[in-house]
């Protein structure tokens, strides 16, 4: 029987709490969290196949999508929490959060939902030419928070509209790059290009910027980066490290790395 979205994998339930079900998560700083998690950073490091064949495997033993997105949108919004706060700027300004149309967005838009629970002030910033995230997931996490009042959304389908959204984004308290994941090949299309455009101004503002299992064009397998690429204080990558974010190059666009447990069996790996 499938697994229901709230509940743990019986392979999972050793050891501390996945993130969506802990209580203690958003008490925790960067240190913390790196304790939290320490188990999981801890695991052989893999590619972007094999990490991508380990998420359809979990689904195929029916756990949800769903719930695995939970599970890592809680994490980024926790770390996101941390970096905000660990920089002192949890009350200088929103937390803005670019989204892209996949999964990697719905990891966004499930912290966004989190973070304005625990109180943030939270701008999303859909970067797709479609009026809503493509793949079911997301789309179900977008419902949501289309009518969360507490969150303030904009759609920037091309790259004017990404322009427009930068003015001030030197005011943010950090910015979350949930652009793209383990999916990038070739160079960026608009208007993703032009909102990563956009994170590479804001670093260099000295916003700090979190970014969403890699930073958006760093291979996840390889750890090398498109132009243009996002460089990140921190990263948060799920289920185990990425071989692409320990090469020197992926390792100098990541940043710190935090591994975080989603909930994914770790039978389903396959050398």
């Amino acid at each position: 029987m499938p697994t229901a979205p709230g509940t743990r994998p019986a392979s999972e339930r050793p050891g501390d709490p996945l993130p969506a079900d802990d209580p203690e998560l958003f008490e925790l700083d960067l240190r913390g969290l790196r304790g939290r998690w320490a188990a999981t950073a801890a695991r052989a490091p893999i590619g972007a196949p094999a990490m991508t064949g380990a998420d359809r495997r979990a689904q195929a033993l029916g756990i949800a999508g769903e719930w695995l997105m939970e599970q890592a949108g809680t994490a980024v919004a926790a770390a996101a929490a941390a970096l905000a706060r660990d920089t002192d700027r949890w009350d200088r300004g929103p937390i803005v959060i670019l989204c892209g149309p996949g999964n990697n967005g719905g990891d966004g838009l499930v912290a966004a939902r989190r973070l304005a629970a625990h109180g943030a002030r939270v701008v999303v910033a859909l970067i797709a030419s479609t009026a809503r995230p493509t793949t079911p997931d997301a789309a179900k996490n977008w419902d949501r928070i289309v009518r969360d009042e507490r969150i303030t959304i904009v759609h920037a389908p091309v790259a004017r509209d990404v322009q427009l959204l930068g003015n001030g984004i030197e005011k943010a308290a950090i910015v979350v790059d949930a652009l793209l994941g383990t999916g990038v090949s070739g160079p960026l299309r608009e208007p993703i290009r032009s909102a990563v455009e956009l994170v590479v101004r804001a670093r260099a503002a000295m916003v700090p910027v979190l970014a969403v299992d890699t930073p958006t064009s760093v291979d996840l397998t390889s750890g090398d980066p498109s132009d243009p690429a996002v460089r990140a204080d921190l990263t948060v990558t799920f289920h185990r490290p990425k071989t692409g974010l320990r090469t020197k190059i992926g390792r100098a666009l990541a940043g710190r790395v935090l591994v975080a447990p989603i909930g994914i069996p770790q039978e389903v790996d396959r050398a």
